[in-house]
């Protein structure tokens, strides 16, 4: 079985933003970086895949050079091959974008099933999984928390918002991944020294044209001082009309 597991590098959940001199994407100095959390469930369920079913586990990623250490961090995991579609622009790539360039190497490598996180812990779109689904024309499952695959058929429990529903799809298939499907392993002492000596492939995506393009970029103004509006039984008619006539929300 041949599998592919999409992941992102972020910056992690201590970044603070700051827009860039542009004006029109945000400054990275100081940043640290980290694969997507939701990513991780993406490449354990690809791993988990290949050690009942056979094949082979592709971590693949759209983005610089930088993201081979992430893209090892995998392949120490039980990973067996990394990918990465050079571009120095893809912080900034709209999703239908990115969607197609993924597609055109899923295709290339001949995958029957791809993962990928529920969301990117950067954007926050989650429309990259869906819309990778339909450029290939597979079926897509998507906020995954519980996964059988066998027969050619996926079965499914995802999350949605009047509780959790079972679903059915033939593969291949697009996967998306949420929290519970599975616990990430951490890379062993063996995978590490091995990853050492694998090369990550690094290729030109397909551009297939911007959609949507960035025109600016600002940061929301910042929440006013809080203020006490009295003491005890005597702010309690203070508060209230503070609510009703100046916040509006009573």
């Amino acid at each position: 079985m041949k599998i592919v597991a999409c992941i992102k590098r972020v910056p992690t959940t201590e970044a603070q933003a700051k827009v860039g001199g542009d004006g029109k994407s945000l400054d990275p100095a100081g940043w640290q970086y980290m694969a997507s959390f939701y990513d991780e469930l993406a490449v354990e369920a690809a791993i988990q895949a290949k050690e009942k079913h056979g094949g082979d586990v592709t971590v693949l990623t759209i983005g610089t050079s930088d993201a081979a250490k992430e893209v090892r961090e995998f392949l120490a995991r039980g990973a067996d091959n990394g990918v990465i579609l050079k571009d120095a622009e893809a912080s900034g790539r709209d999703p239908r974008w990115t969607a197609k360039a993924l597609a055109a190497k899923v295709q290339a490598i001949g995958a029957d099933v791809v993962f990928t996180g529920r969301v990117a812990t950067d954007r926050d779109n989650a429309a990259v999984g869906p819309m990778l689904a339909t450029y290939l024309g597979w079926a897509c499952v998507t906020e995954v928390v519980a996964l059988e695959i066998g027969g050619g058929k996926v079965t499914a429990k995802r999350e949605t918002e009047h509780g959790v529903e079972t679903v059915e799809c033939n593969l291949p298939a697009v996967i998306t991944c949420n929290k519970g499907l599975n616990e990430p392993r951490r890379a062993s002492l063996k995978g590490i020294m091995a990853v050492k000596t694998k090369t990550i492939a690094e290729e030109a995506p397909v551009d297939s044209g911007a959609q949507a393009v960035v025109v600016s970029v600002e940061l929301p103004p910042a929440r006013k001082a809080g203020r006490i509006v009295g003491e005890g039984v005597a702010g309690v008619t203070a508060l209230v009309d503070a609510l009703k006539n100046e916040a509006k929300i009573l």
